[in-house]
């Protein structure tokens, strides 16, 4: 057979199954210019955009006040129990407040007041019935 002819035939076979012909190049309407145009184009001017505000540095987050008795230097920081009473009696009166608060964040923290301290030792030695045991803690 003929290349052309064989050609020719699967076109046709192939159109006859509905398959999609390629659609031949499309050439611009007469009397289009297709050259590119080298005349410059009446630019917008460029006009800047303003500088972005300052940002703030973030601030630091602060830290929750701990219940739990804190290692602390022996000197503490001014008003607290720590440097009230020194580091062998304010650990003792942290100790007693950690005996008897019932509270689950009790201020039982040598970095606190010792007035603090001792007010939630009355607090919760106050809570006893009359008939009720207080711990010994209440009584010291």
């Amino acid at each position: 057979m003929r290349p052309a002819l064989a050609a020719a035939l699967l076109a046709l076979s192939l159109a006859a199954c509905g398959q999609p012909q390629p659609a031949p190049a499309e050439t611009p309407p007469s009397g289009v210019d297709t050259k590119l145009s080298q005349e410059p184009i009446d630019a917008v001017p460029f006009k800047e955009a303003p500088p972005p505000a300052p940002v703030a540095p973030p601030k630091p987050k602060t830290e929750p006040v701990v219940s739990e008795p804190v290692a602390a230097a022996p000197v503490g920081e001014p008003g607290s129990c720590l440097a009230e009473m020194g580091e062998a009696r304010s650990k003792r009166l942290v100790e007693r407040c950690i005996a008897v608060s019932p509270a689950t964040r009790p201020p039982c923290n040598s970095a606190n007041p010792c007035a603090m301290i001792q007010g939630e030792i009355d607090r919760s030695c106050a809570m006893y019935g009359p008939d009720e045991k207080k711990p010994k803690e209440c009584a010291a």
